[in-house]
């Protein structure tokens, strides 16, 4: 995110205004869970998330039903509870999500871990949740952190695809008229610079 800065022409930081604040913590903790070895895999994603800003408020739900289907197969049985009474919030609210297509994959991953289903249904069902309370933030967190500590042999290779369709999604919204236009025309030129 500090080199999205700069490509911006911004302020150095992890943190720049150039991106949508849940796709820049996603990409903070992607590349902090990437191992040293493969976190130059990540740069070539990093003009793409320049300008990508003014997403809807539903985009930071939808990225958490995003990372619940890359994660919760694979993730230890703690990560999975978590992860599921994470997504049966945010498949009971209506407006949590936008995506038709993101809410079926959710779902079906869902069906996938019956045991951490079941699990969180008899949570939610004893435990008091605020109505307005949205798990996305927490979500996301969650499934970064299940995705670097799963056992499986291609982590470093997961994240980087979490992480790439996370930015195609967000992209595709700015497209869809979803979000301002992309990049003013100096960061545009910034971007072809540096690539």
């Amino acid at each position: 995110m500090e080199l999205a800065s700069y490509l911006a022409g911004e302020r150095w930081s992890d943190a720049p205004r150039c991106t949508d604040p849940m796709l820049a913590a996603l990409a903070r903790m992607v590349n902090d869970c990437t191992s040293d070895g493969a976190r130059s895999q990540l740069a070539p994603l990093v003009p793409a998330v320049v300008g990508i800003r003014g997403l809807p408020a539903t985009f930071a739900g939808d990225l958490a039903l995003l990372a619940v289907a890359h994660a919760i197969r694979d993730a230890a049985v703690s990560h999975q509870r978590a992860l599921a009474v994470g997504t049966l919030r945010l498949l009971a609210s209506g407006h949590a999500t936008s995506s038709a297509a993101l809410r079926t994959r959710a779902q079906n991953a869902l069906r996938d871990v019956p045991d951490a289903k079941v699990w969180a249904e008899r949570f939610l069902g004893s435990v008091p949740v605020p109505p307005r309370y949205s798990p996305a933030a927490s979500v996301i967190e969650i499934a970064v952190q299940a995705l670097a500590t799963a056992c499986i042999d291609d982590a470093d290779r997961r994240l980087r695809n979490l992480l790439a369709e996370a930015v195609e999604l967000a992209r595709d919204m700015v497209h869809a008229g979803e979000a301002p236009p992309l990049a003013s025309e100096h960061w545009q030129d910034r971007v072809r610079a540096a690539v």
